[in-house]
């Protein structure tokens, strides 16, 4: 989506050639105008996808295409990029409903009510630290294994005060907002459509994610001395 929106969005602005390359850490893109070319490069830090601004910038690509006077084009175009809203759901707000649906998944696998409310108030810390970390520019792989270290340390409670009829369902519901599915499905994407370089460096990436996801459960535990833990 990002080579195509790129070569319309060029060509519609009258450029002869536009050439995109994606790395994953990278984007380089190329154009020719009147025998002159131009390369450019540029760092691509977020990962996380925004549909909201993903949808305004399609919405802007459209308009440009549709346009047939080029005078104004450029001028319009470039102050319709410079007035994107870039505006983000509330800390707060994200971190309830993402404690909401891990409370959810532990309800569906058979957790008392006790269960799932303590699933709640660890998925809910846990979101909130995470996104504490990430906005701080925190590294990813710290950022997850602090995250399902304090998840998987308020989920053990259940085994200390004996709450609810499965404390395992609580722990491992806990650390459910830690899955990387949106990256992996997207390596996999990537790779059949041909773009592998990106394609293995996110499906490399996830693995990483879900390691230093294994890694902070595994803390949470041996510092609880929790000796037997699963279904």
């Amino acid at each position: 989506m990002v080579v195509d929106l790129s070569k319309r969005l060029g060509l519609a602005l009258g450029m002869n050639s536009v050439e995109c390359s994606l790395n994953f850490n990278a984007i380089t893109l190329t154009t020719i105008c009147d025998e002159r070319c131009i390369t450019t490069t540029r760092d691509t830090i977020n990962q996380s996808i925004n549909v909201n601004l993903l949808v305004q910038i399609q919405q802007i690509v459209n308009k440009t295409e549709a346009t047939v006077d080029h005078n104004e084009l450029i001028d319009r175009t470039t102050l319709a990029f410079d007035e994107l809203d870039k505006t983000v759901y509330p800390t707060w707000l994200v971190s309830l409903f993402v404690g909401a649906s891990c409370a959810a998944f532990a309800y569906l696998n058979g957790g008392s009510w006790s269960i799932t409310a303590v699933t709640f108030i660890a998925g809910m810390v846990a979101m909130f630290t995470r996104i504490y970390l990430s906005k701080h520019h925190f590294n990813p792989f710290i950022t997850v294994i602090v995250t399902a270290f304090i998840a998987s340390l308020i989920g053990a409670t259940t085994y200390y005060f004996d709450i609810g009829n499965n404390a395992d369902i609580a722990v491992a519901s806990s650390v459910l907002l830690l899955v990387p599915s949106f990256p992996l499905i997207n390596s996999l994407s990537d790779i059949l459509k041909g773009y592998v370089n990106i394609g293995v460096g996110r499906a490399v990436f996830t693995y990483m994610l879900t390691l230093s996801a294994c890694v902070g459960i595994v803390m949470a535990l041996v510092l609880l001395r929790i000796q037997h833990w699963g279904f």
